[in-house]
């Protein structure tokens, strides 16, 4: 493995992980606008609109300290990469059905007559990032400064990123 892996994976882990707490955050900070973005997609019962507006918050917050600690990387990048899979499919299953909706990923969200195509195609562009991100993280979880005993480099070798990469094969 090339030294610069884990200096490429402590970046994407925090980004993610900063990420992840910013979008949870700020849907927890205003579960009642989570709840009218949940909605506006019209997927969901009704009668899960709300559970869902506050699960989801808590489990993103949850992927994000997971990552930020780096404590057991690789299968919390796994389930982000399945939820980036899920939310690039839901937005890109309202722009196919003709809503117009902010996706109320950073918070806000519900019915907006001014989205158009090109904000459906960046937010699916910009979760595509993240979910290539995810990815890396699934190859590639070891990384600098991680708690996890299967993300953490081992420091007894002078060449540790080479050590860590003959114990993942």
């Amino acid at each position: 493995m090339n030294r610069w892996v884990p200096w490429v994976s402590l970046l994407a882990r925090v980004g993610l992980a900063a990420v992840l707490i910013v979008a949870g955050g700020l849907k927890a900070a205003d579960p009642d606008q989570s709840e009218i973005a949940v909605r506006a997609y019209h997927i969901l019962p009704d009668s899960l609109a709300y559970p869902t507006s506050l699960v989801l918050p808590m489990f993103e917050i949850a992927l994000g300290l997971l990552l930020l600690i780096g404590l057991a990387v690789r299968p919390t990048a796994i389930v982000s990469a399945v939820l980036f899979v899920v939310l690039i499919g839901v937005i890109a299953s309202v722009w196919a059905r003709g809503y117009t909706i902010d996706c109320g990923c950073f918070g806000g969200g519900g019915e907006d007559a001014s989205v158009t195509w090109w904000h459906y195609l960046t937010e699916i562009l910009r979760d595509v990032g993240f979910l290539a991100i995810a990815l890396w993280l699934s190859v590639f979880p070891r990384s600098r400064w991680a708690l996890g005993p299967g993300s953490r480099l081992r420091w007894d070798s002078p060449d540790a990123a080479a050590t860590d990469e003959k114990e993942l094969v």
